[in-house]
């Protein structure tokens, strides 16, 4: 998929969502694991600028505006059908913008070039170029800010038919798991002296990581 482009890509978001935004967060909330854990641990300070990229249809916005009500919220997403569910959602209590994770700039959406807190959650299995979208990401961490990610593993500790049948109802959707997002962000961390951690959830099903930015 990496040689999709990004208007073909926004184009087969909204085709695929564009009905599934309506029941997305009731059915995904039994298989998209990890998420709570990520924004626990996203723990921005007072005033901290925070931004989901691949917000979808705002439901972690929406929980990270009632955990952290003094952070300043921003996300973005490449589906207008999404984005269309985050804003009945959000209202304007969150900045959003439509725009392509592997080439935004925060300075055009926001007014923003720096955040404290960046996050995808389940985002890098839906992007093409999910490697740029990591670092492009990371570019736009402010000094000591971290980025986190948590999307789907390998499901080594599952049975195989587990497996079998999640890939299945994966590729549905247009998702692939990104079985080497370790050694991707540890390559992150050595080109642009950063500091990494991952380490894998309910048995592989998850996978999460972080990137920060010295201070």
């Amino acid at each position: 998929m990496r040689d999709i482009a990004p208007d073909t890509h926004a184009k087969l978001m909204d085709q695929t969502y564009r009905h599934q935004r309506l029941i997305y967060d009731l059915t995904r909330k039994y298989y998209l694991f990890g998420r709570d854990e990520l924004l626990a641990e996203l723990a921005p300070t007072i005033g901290a600028h925070v931004l989901e990229v691949a917000c979808g249809t705002g439901r972690n916005l929406q929980l990270a505006r009632e955990k952290y009500p003094d952070s300043v919220l921003y996300g973005l997403d490449i589906s207008s059908q999404m984005l269309t569910s985050a804003q009945e959602k959000l209202g304007d209590r969150v900045h959003l913008a439509q725009a392509d994770a592997c080439s935004f700039e925060g300075g055009e959406l926001f007014g923003r070039a720096e955040f404290d807190r960046i996050f995808i959650s389940y985002g890098v299995s839906m992007i093409p170029d999910w490697e740029q979208a990591l670092r492009q990401s990371f570019r736009h961490l402010a000094p000591g800010g971290s980025l986190h990610v948590v999307d789907f593993s390998d499901l080594e500790g599952w049975p195989s038919w587990c497996r079998g049948l999640l890939h299945r109802w994966l590729g549905k959707f247009h998702v692939s798991p990104r079985h080497d997002l370790e050694e991707v962000l540890n390559q992150i961390a050595s080109d642009l002296g950063a500091q990494a951690q991952f380490r894998q959830l309910y048995r592989g099903y998850a996978q999460y990581g972080v990137l920060r930015r010295p201070g």
